[in-house]
């Protein structure tokens, strides 16, 4: 009795494990030590931002898609900034920085606009090279996902709720 009952604790506790390995959420990478060289010609390291969500936006000025998700960009910055999200505007290296700032004025861009002038920071987010792209990067610092492309901006918010609800609590 005693080895049939091992024997089922064994098999259990290997279950068990194969679960957690197989099930667990995947690790997190750090986001990269950048720094942040805004349109208004002051610096920031990426670092800074840590206690709050924050969105790193690839863009271009001739990227049709990029100009198209302003609105939403805006409308989340107005949402949720005061709670604590950062989204941070990366204006490709390729792009002049006085056409950069054109756009960011005429569209009343309220989010910092970082310029890339040497490409420095798409290399450091695994060289990005299609606008849009975006990062999320939680609270800690740790990368939750990229993507490419227009964003599903009713889901992004709510998971970026969540982590803001989360950081509150703790």
């Amino acid at each position: 009795m005693r080895k049939e009952w091992f024997g089922a604790v064994i098999a259990l506790a290997v279950v068990a494990m194969v679960s957690y390995v197989w099930l667990a959420p995947p690790a997190r990478e750090p986001a990269p030590a950048v720094t942040l060289p805004t349109l208004e010609g002051e610096s920031a390291a990426l670092s800074d931002y840590r206690g709050g969500p924050v969105m790193v936006v690839f863009w271009a000025t001739t990227c049709t898609t990029c100009i198209a998700e302003m609105p939403d960009l805006v409308a989340l910055h107005q949402k949720l900034a005061d709670r604590g999200l950062s989204i941070l505007g990366v204006a490709m290296a390729y792009d002049p920085p006085d056409q950069v700032r054109a756009l960011v004025e005429r569209r009343a861009l309220p989010y910092e606009i970082v310029l890339d002038n040497e490409g420095a920071i798409a290399r450091a987010f695994d060289n990005v090279r299609v606008t849009p792209t975006t990062v999320l990067i939680d609270p800690a610092g740790q990368i939750v996902w990229q993507r490419i492309g227009h964003l599903d901006f009713d889901a992004v918010e709510s998971q970026i709720r969540g982590m803001l609800d989360e950081a509150q609590a703790s």
